[in-house]
């Protein structure tokens, strides 16, 4: 469990760099709270972007966004709805990406824009 966490942690410090680069603003890493978990919020250009980040070191079990299932949008939709109304933004453009971190010698990135979250 310790080395998933820390592979885990370590794509999110990766997915983070990443995003900065590519013009990002990071708003928020972590965010918590009784609804879900929000592995990255960012905002890019005009619109905030809840991100889920997928780390993994093989394809054993299938790729990372998979891991990405109902229950889990359910999860993050939820968190971000509390999140958009302690923040008052409801007039605000949101979207959700995930962002698949693959480990092997060094780290490759794919992001995926503008998901489905909910059905």
């Amino acid at each position: 469990m310790y080395e998933r966490h820390i592979l885990g942690q370590s794509g999110e410090n990766i997915a983070c760099e990443y995003l900065i680069e590519n013009g990002y603003r990071l708003i928020m890493k972590n965010f918590k709270c009784r609804q879900g978990e929000i592995d990255i919020i960012a905002k890019d250009k005009n619109e905030f972007v809840f991100i889920e980040v997928k780390t993994r070191s093989n394809l054993n079990y299938g790729v990372p966004a998979e891991a990405v299932h109902s229950e889990k949008k359910k999860h993050i939709f939820d968190a971000t709805k509390y999140f958009v109304y302690k923040n008052r933004l409801d007039n605000e453009l949101i979207r959700f990406d995930v962002i698949e971190v693959y480990k092997k010698e060094k780290y490759y990135i794919h992001h995926l824009k503008n998901i489905e979250i909910v059905q």
